[in-house]
């Protein structure tokens, strides 16, 4: 399978995702990443925007996709098979619920949704059970358009806190392949 990751800026997930693109691609999957202007950018406590992208291009052996222009064939037939959003921002969510195409990432889950290919997205928001509780709602009824299950990382502290379970991003996308949800959705 030919998967598209677009990659946002929830920084702090980056090794998780690290490790799923690890099983993605040991399984024998092509991963052609798109990152969004913030990854491209933004030097982090995490991660610096370099070392990122030359982590994720020793991996896919691709060159990151970093423009809209870039984007825009994904979801063709010489595109890809499924699009990953891997981590999907609550602003990324928001984009995608009320399509807006902004960005190299959503212009990517836009052609990928317009051609009747997957989209499976991966949370992970701080204000998820708050203001992108909507959006979420909206995206789980949207055709074509999938989750990794999530649940609240840290409810104490931060109550509208979404997270998903990153494990659970290779199964989750040979399920949406199917045209199919994993299930349970929350954790």
């Amino acid at each position: 399978m030919k998967i598209g990751l677009g990659v946002t800026g929830s920084f702090c997930t980056f090794k998780n995702l690290l490790v799923a693109l690890g099983q993605i691609i040991d399984t024998g999957h092509q991963v052609v990443p798109v990152f969004s202007y913030v990854v491209s950018a933004f030097d982090t406590r995490f991660f610096k925007a370099k070392d990122f992208e030359d982590e994720i291009i020793r991996l896919t052996g691709h060159t990151p996709i970093k423009t809209i222009v870039e984007a825009e064939p994904m979801g063709t037939v010489k595109g890809v098979d499924l699009m990953l959003v891997a981590p999907c921002t609550g602003n990324t969510l928001a984009k995608i619920a009320h399509g807006i195409t902004d960005t190299p990432v959503t212009m990517a889950v836009k052609a990928t949704l317009r051609n009747n290919k997957p989209v499976v997205l991966s949370v992970s928001s701080n204000d998820a059970l708050g203001a992108n509780a909507r959006n979420i709602g909206t995206l789980l009824n949207t055709r074509n358009l999938f989750f990794v299950p999530f649940g609240q990382d840290a409810p104490l502290k931060k109550p509208n806190s979404l997270i998903a379970d990153t494990s659970l991003i290779l199964p989750t996308c040979e399920k949406a392949i199917e045209g199919k949800q994993i299930t349970p959705l929350f954790l």
